[in-house]
């Protein structure tokens, strides 16, 4: 079995519109959400023996301030192509994936990582969880799923559980959608 955690990278700044998107940093609430979510990463439990994550300015951030909250730096794996990537990227990229290591986080973007529960969790109604990624995986979300797969190079669809699903807002209503 192996494990994998998925991170969306927390709420982006939209202020400068001549900013390439790569180059959007957090906003207040994103650095917020970071922290509250490093936090819960870190009671949860798991010891990841690696990182990979998209190199977008938000994405570092995101992965910056949650290891200072949960006082755990962390090596990361920079790689471009989780930027903005589709699932079936992702998938490849776990594949490629060398040493096999036990349980994996990764550190991206929506549609990909949304995309890639929907690939991996069956959608057989017996997953509430995958439910609530249908309604929305939100900035700053983190998900884990168990994968009855013994080497990540046999990564296929429909070969996983989501065990554990946290929204920002699920640990502070204030990290919650802004109604107007």
């Amino acid at each position: 079995m192996k494990i994998l955690g998925l991170f969306r990278h927390a709420k982006s700044d939209w202020h400068d519109p001549r900013a390439r998107d790569f180059d959007r940093p957090l906003n207040e609430r994103g650095r917020k959400g970071a922290e509250t979510m490093g936090r819960h990463i870190r009671d949860h439990g798991i010891a990841w023996d690696r990182v990979v994550a998209s190199p977008a300015i938000r994405c570092a951030e995101t992965i910056e301030i949650a290891s200072a909250a949960a006082a755990r730096p962390i090596a990361v794996n920079w790689d471009r192509r989780v930027y903005l990537a589709s699932s079936a990227t992702l998938a490849d990229l776990l594949r490629e994936l060398d040493s096999d290591p036990g349980a994996v986080l990764m550190v991206g973007h929506n549609p990909g990582l949304e995309d890639l529960i929907f690939d991996l969790v069956p959608d057989d109604g017996s997953s509430p969880l995958r439910d609530v990624v249908e309604a929305k995986f939100p900035t700053a979300a983190f998900a884990v799923l168990e994968l009855d797969i013994d080497r990540w190079a046999d990564l296929k669809d429909n070969c996983a559980r989501l065990v554990h699903l946290v929204r920002p807002r699920d640990l502070d209503p204030a990290l919650g959608p802004q109604l107007a």
